[in-house]
């Protein structure tokens, strides 16, 4: 079974002099000479360094206190998630689930194999806590794929104890800096070993051009989709939270965006992309929308006093929402390895490398991406206009639904144009959250009725008390009323902010 280390660490260049002394740190009180750990790591990526292009590192290493197999994620600067398996022959079915995103059916290859002497001294405080770790690390890298050059090189690795202080690894550097070590070039071995021992080869730039023409705005927008997809990936297989909800919403914007921007990618190609996006949300929603709707129903439980629960009220919402084992569900993790999902994933790439571009899609981009987003706002106006008009009842709760998709989609569209418009996008952007989440409340309370009359029917029929169901089913419809009752108000101030688009 894979556990997961979160990994803080700062790396510095070194020479043959070695580790200066760290003992006048602030709050070190020991250094502990913890011996030399001889390491032999083999690390697998494509035969065109996906991985690696993405700042991951996929190993198997011998030698040391964490043999087996390691995959390491970045989280942020100088941070990385590090998941870790038993070691074995082959690769282990979990973090291969975790790469496949990015892998999919491309052979998994060793490409480097890094052997160290890892010299390693505990930093320890008064109380012989550890603090960090530092170690130096002689490092030996042969090129096994895609070359067959050889490095060889010695850094100094800082890595902070688990649960530690971040602010601690300034002092360290502090101390470092002092006696002329300075941080690496590299984010890591792997990086200088691939530069190192091919450097024939020229590496892939790290960024698109920057946009120009109304087809590099949206299409820059659907390649951070894209990403989004892929990165979040390993974090919905280990249901990491909001990784669920925000794959989904990656899958939204981009098929918003195909459809706001017809005029800009034919959607002759992109509209079978958008079933296949909607086919994905889809499969993403089945537990999120139960999730939400339960903490909803619990959260408004907890809101009545004792005296007015009548019956296990409690027991039928946790029945109803489900048993959640922990990680995610063997259904959803099947979904991701499903050959359509990773058909989907191809199909993407080869939209955003050859793009089905119109003829506007040429053109400067204010006219272009300002039209596309104002016909999307004419539609929530219409939408919220007939629902204002409508009796209260299940017509202007069809009608109000109906405007919030347009509202996620205006504003997906006003997301997009951002970098283009400016100020006058943004303040879309705002204008169309704050609509959605309004509009979202009213749903939310139409779909927790419907629940709680589905309980109530459950509960009489098993002779139980209905009161309760019945009193949180009162208090929906007076939140669902209140939206009503504020929203002619509420769009009015919406419409007039919009004439500046």
């Amino acid at each position: 079974m894979a556990e997961t280390k979160r990994e803080i660490e700062r790396k510095y260049e070194s020479d043959d002099s070695g580790l200066p002394d760290l003992t006048g740190v602030a709050g070190v009180e020991t250094v502990l000479d913890k011996g030399v750990a001889e390491l032999d790591a083999t690390y697998y990526d494509t035969a065109d360094e996906r991985l690696a292009a993405s700042s991951i590192t996929l190993r198997r290493r011998t030698g040391g206190s964490d043999a087996g197999w390691h995959l390491k994620v970045p989280v942020a600067p100088g941070v990385r998630d590090e998941i870790r398996a038993p070691l074995s022959d082959t690769l282990p079915d979990e973090l291969a689930g975790l790469v496949r995103s990015r892998v999919r059916d491309t052979e998994l290859l060793p490409v480097v194999r890094l052997r160290s002497a890892r010299d390693v001294r505990d930093l320890l405080d008064t109380e012989g806590r550890l603090l960090a770790e530092v170690s130096v690390d002689a490092v030996h890298a042969e090129r096994l794929t895609g070359g067959a050059g050889v490095a060889q090189w010695t850094e100094i690795e800082v890595e902070l104890a688990d649960g530690g202080d971040p602010g601690f690894l300034d002092k360290v550097e502090k101390r470092l800096r002092k006696a002329g070590v300075r941080p690496s070039g590299s984010a890591s071995k792997l990086a200088r070993a691939l530069a190192e021992t091919a450097p024939g080869k020229k590496r892939a730039a790290g960024s698109a051009k920057d946009p120009v023409t109304a087809g590099d705005h949206v299409l820059a927008y659907v390649r951070a989709q894209r990403d989004a997809i892929v990165e979040l990936d390993p974090a919905v297989r280990q249901d990491v939270e909001d990784s669920v909800h925000s794959m989904r919403v990656a899958t939204r914007r981009m098929r918003s965006t195909f459809k706001s921007y017809g005029k800009v990618l034919d959607r002759a190609v992109t509209d079978p992309i958008g079933e296949e996006l909607k086919w994905l949300a889809g499969e993403l929603g089945v537990d999120r929308d139960r999730e939400v709707l339960t903490e909803r129903l619990t959260s408004a439980l907890d809101d009545v006093p004792g005296t007015l629960v009548s019956g296990p009220v409690a027991e039928r919402v946790s029945i109803w929402a489900g048993d959640k084992p922990g990680g995610a569900s063997g259904r959803l993790i099947g979904v991701l390895d499903s050959r359509r999902y990773l058909a989907l994933l191809d199909t993407l790439d080869a939209l955003i490398s050859d793009p089905p571009l119109l003829k506007a899609a040429g053109k400067k981009p204010g006219k272009v991406i300002a039209k596309a987003v104002k016909k999307d706002f004419g539609k929530v106006s219409a939408l919220v206009e007939e629902a204002v008009e409508l009796e209260p009842g299940t017509d202007r709760d069809v009608a109000i639904h109906e405007a919030r998709k347009k509202t996620k989609r205006t504003r997906y569209a006003a997301e997009a144009a951002g970098p283009a418009l400016g100020k006058p996008a943004k303040s879309m952007v705002k204008s169309m959250k704050s609509l959605q989440n309004l509009l979202g409340e009213h749903q939310d309370s139409v779909m927790a009725r419907q629940t709680l009359r589905e309980l109530s029917a459950v509960a009489h029929a098993a002779g139980e008390s209905a009161f309760t169901y019945g009193l949180l089913y009162g208090r929906e419809e007076q939140r669902a009323a209140a939206v009503e009752a504020g929203l002619p108000g509420f769009w009015a101030g919406i419409k007039d902010g919009a004439a500046d688009l």
